[in-house]
């Protein structure tokens, strides 16, 4: 407020404005936004400069990248570091993600994604490997490893690990913010604009993705109403344009499953094309968890006992807890009741997130016939 009337002192003159209470509290609103801004901005900075002061990563000039965190991130995923390696780096560095956290994405105990963090580290050091921001000329060579750690930043805040809510709106701001500058830099490069659109795509359901007292709820019971329809338009136009360049890979084929689910009615969703593009992921990019999503796709298709079998194929999920949530869920659909309480016993076991963990607890209660579940 004292710098409002410091304004008004300085450009009223002889000649107030018709308002001048409406002059002051606007100005002295936009002054507090602004200071706001100013100290969001150091605190994140310092934040920044903190954890990546040990290892001394390095911006020495501006170059083609028109944000620090988007500089930091390519800086990281130096190719002389192992994948394994670069990505969680970043993810850790950069991004603030916990240890934790980037295991449960990698799908690997926390003690062994701490020993990758000590030991890439130690590389840097030993090596004398130079974290600096890249020239334009290199940065295709680090692109995928920075999609990666985009698009694991944004599926954190999509789903977090643990905690009690079931999104974290600020990673997925802070990834989609990233991912339009490096759409802005790279117009061309399917693989980027693939990116954006499968997260505005899945962004736009964030709103109905919880109910009033932050429980799940699951995609045929959303309140569709809630749903950002400037995002899926956005998001599909994005899509359109990916696929226009004739180079296909993982995040446009997601993109385009997204893209189903955000056209189809309640109930009229096309499964059987979203289980073929699964199909094809798994062959782009195979995976166990992209295995666990094809086989959902085609128990909704109409055949759980397929996805079943599908299931008993996947290896190295077994402390996942959506895979035995996805198991639980089959059994009661084909009416393997007492299989099914295991299994929702053992996802409830396993989950780390509040909303998560108790959603599954409902689901075991109502197989198991509680009364009131």
């Amino acid at each position: 407020m004292q710098d409002a009337f410091e304004a008004a002192l300085a450009r009223w003159g002889d000649d107030p404005p018709a308002n001048p209470g409406a002059w002051i509290f606007s100005t002295a609103r936009n002054r507090a936004i602004d200071r706001l801004r100013r100290d969001r901005t150091l605190a994140r900075k310092t934040e920044l400069l903190a954890r990546l002061q040990e290892l001394e990563v390095t911006v020495e000039e501006r170059g083609a990248l028109p944000d620090e965190r988007l500089e930091l991130i390519f800086a990281c995923c130096h190719p002389a570091l192992d994948t394994e390696v670069r990505i969680p780096l970043a993810l850790r560095l950069v991004c603030g993600l916990t240890t934790a956290e980037i295991a449960r994405a990698f799908l690997v105990p926390e003690p062994t994604l701490a020993q990758r963090l000590v030991r890439a580290k130690r590389k840097i050091r030993t090596a004398g490997i130079p974290l600096r921001v890249p020239p334009e000329h290199l940065l295709p060579e680090r692109l995928t490893s920075a999609l990666a750690v985009l698009y694991l930043t944004f599926n954190e805040g999509y789903s977090a690990a643990s905690g009690d809510s079931l999104v974290r709106p600020e990673l997925c701001d802070e990834a989609i913010r990233l991912a339009k500058l490096l759409t802005a830099l790279m117009p061309d490069e399917a693989e980027v604009l693939g990116l954006l659109a499968l997260m505005l795509l899945q962004d736009s359901r964030r709103a109905a993705r919880s109910g009033p007292d932050g429980e799940l709820v699951l995609l045929d019971d959303q309140d569709r109403s809630l749903w950002d329809r400037e995002r899926i338009d956005e998001g599909r136009r994005i899509l359109e344009r990916a696929l226009s360049l004739r180079r296909s890979g993982r995040y446009q084929l997601q993109a385009a499953i997204a893209a189903l689910h955000a056209e189809g009615a309640p109930g009229a969703t096309d499964w059987r094309q979203i289980a073929a593009l699964y199909g094809e992921l798994a062959r782009v990019a195979p995976s166990p968890v992209v295995e666990l999503n094809r086989a959902v796709a085609v128990a909704m298709a109409g055949a759980p006992d397929d996805a079943l079998t599908l299931l008993d194929r996947i290896e190295g999920l077994d402390e996942y807890h959506l895979l035995h949530a996805t198991r639980a869920d089959l059994l009661r659909r084909v009416g393997r009741d007492d299989e099914a309480r295991a299994a929702y016993a053992r996802a409830a076991g396993l989950a780390r997130n509040a909303a998560e963990r108790t959603f599954l607890e409902r689901r075991l209660a109502a197989v198991s016939g509680v009364a009131g579940s």
